[in-house]
């Protein structure tokens, strides 16, 4: 589980309520050094960009950069498109040098870069909210920052937002989203653009993402990136939504994981397992694909501590500026370090939806949040929580791996169809003190081959991800 309600992205996930964040909007970044790019003209919808409208829900907009093609668009400055079975991005020619302070360590470093900007993207769904993922290989002595430019309703336009600054290590710089990053119009949440007030009927109509690419001075090494786009969507003020009809019954076979048996492990992660659901749930999906760590990757961990691989992956997930291992790019982007694995963060309509992954045999890791007595079974409340969604059963009710189990035999659970539909897709509830704050409105991190088969990109595509 999470912990307490926090003035962040897990206390600002509906479209409802959202204060403004004070302070500059401007990232102070090296990147903001980097030479930016004027806006290129609109681009036409494409056909990675999905609208859905699953069981009455409002759609969602997805848009992924993932082809040769794609990459070869956009505004290239010292990047290069790699061709092959999965085509990326790397630094050709760096654009020039920059420094760095790292905020969290406090060293100051330079760094050559190439940046890579996105066509206009003109969302199919005018926004609320928006959360950038990516895939991508990062050496060590490599980085790389993510950026959003949008275009609102009024015709005016956000500032560069950084969504975050990421390694996969930890030793160069220290992976972290950025705070205090707000126009008075918009702000972002540790890794979600939100509208400050959607009653105002303000939306963002469209948006460019800016990949910047680093590595050290005078090496050839190079940031891969497969994968880089968001997703884009309008929830409304909900605090119930109407209950989907059973159409599977079915259970995947995934490891099972307790976040509950690391309390106190490595306090410098968000304190300890206690707070560690979203790296045991990915780590439970990469490893339901056949991703695993070698002994030289688990040599940190203390050897007798069980499931080590959840010590790692709380490490490899958690976010400097955040001081949680919850940022949900950040988990997407971890799981894809695993070979043949991508991950996304999406928004799903219903159960059905669910329903249509694991008929393909893809599991989902979705986010709810809740009172004790509201989900039936569980033994405990959530302000957020991660779980595994392995199953349905012939009732139609969820089978989860709750990583708030006492152990990993304990972790495999069955909740409620309605209840769960309930916690995890409204937008806002009452919490324990009866007032109303917010729910995550189906947010889903979705892990899967770098090469579907067709059944499995016929399930991805009917659920709005290509």
């Amino acid at each position: 589980m999470s912990r307490a309600e926090q003035p962040s992205r897990r206390a600002v996930l509906t479209a409802a309520v959202v204060a403004a964040v004070a302070g500059s909007a401007g990232p102070a970044v090296a990147a903001d050094a980097a030479p930016g790019a004027g806006r290129p003209a609109q681009a036409p919808d494409l056909p990675h960009s999905r609208l859905r409208s699953s069981g009455g829900t409002p759609p969602v907009d997805n848009r992924f950069w993932t082809s040769y093609s794609d990459w070869r668009g956009g505004l290239a400055k010292g990047t290069r498109a790699v061709a092959g079975a999965r085509p990326g991005l790397v630094i050709g020619t760096a654009a020039g040098t920059v420094g760095y302070t790292d905020p969290h360590t406090g060293r100051t470093a330079d760094w050559e870069y190439a940046s890579w900007t996105s066509p206009v993207h003109k969302l199919t769904v005018p926004a609320t909210e928006a959360i950038a993922s990516w895939n991508a290989h990062t050496p060590d002595g490599t980085w790389l920052q993510v950026e959003l430019k949008g275009t609102y309703s009024d015709g005016t336009d956000t500032p560069w937002y950084v969504m975050g600054r990421w390694a996969a290590g930890d030793q160069d710089i220290r992976r972290t989203s950025v705070d205090d990053q707000t126009d008075d119009k918009s702000s972002i949440w540790t890794d979600t653009f939100a509208i400050d007030d959607p009653a105002t009927g303000l939306r963002l109509t469209s948006y460019r993402l800016r990949l910047t690419l680093y590595r050290k001075p005078g090496t050839k090494k190079t940031p891969t990136v497969w994968r880089l786009g968001a997703m884009g969507s309008d929830i409304p003020d909900r605090f119930t939504v109407p209950a989907s009809t059973p159409g599977l019954a079915q259970e995947l076979i995934v490891p099972r994981y307790s976040q509950e048996i690391h309390a106190g492990q490595y306090p410098e992660y968000d304190n300890g397992g206690e707070a560690w659901c979203s790296p045991t749930s990915s780590q439970m999906i990469i490893e339901y694909w056949g991703g695993r760590l070698t002994p030289e990757q688990l040599a940190w961990v203390d050897p007798t501590y069980a499931d080590p691989q959840v010590c790692h992956a709380a490490r490899y997930t958690f976010d400097y500026q955040y001081a949680g291992c919850g940022n949900w790019p950040f988990n997407a982007a971890y799981a894809a370090t695993f070979d043949g694995l991508q991950g996304v963060v999406t928004r799903l309509g219903s159960l059905t939806d669910l329903e249509t992954l694991i008929a393909a045999g893809i599991p989902a890791i979705t986010s709810q949040s809740f009172l004790k007595e509201e989900l039936t079974g569980a033994g405990y409340g959530t302000s957020g929580h991660l779980m595994t969604v392995i199953g349905f059963t012939a009732e139609g009710d969820v089978i989860a791996n709750d990583p708030a189990s006492p152990s990993d035999e304990a972790v495999r659970r069955v909740y409620k169809r309605a209840e769960w539909e309930k916690i995890w897709l409204r937008t806002k509830r009452y919490n324990a003190s009866g007032k109303v704050v917010s729910g995550t409105g189906g947010v889903c991190y979705l892990y899967f081959p770098a090469r579907p088969t067709p059944r499995q990109c016929k399930a991805l595509a009917a659920v709005g991800v290509r």
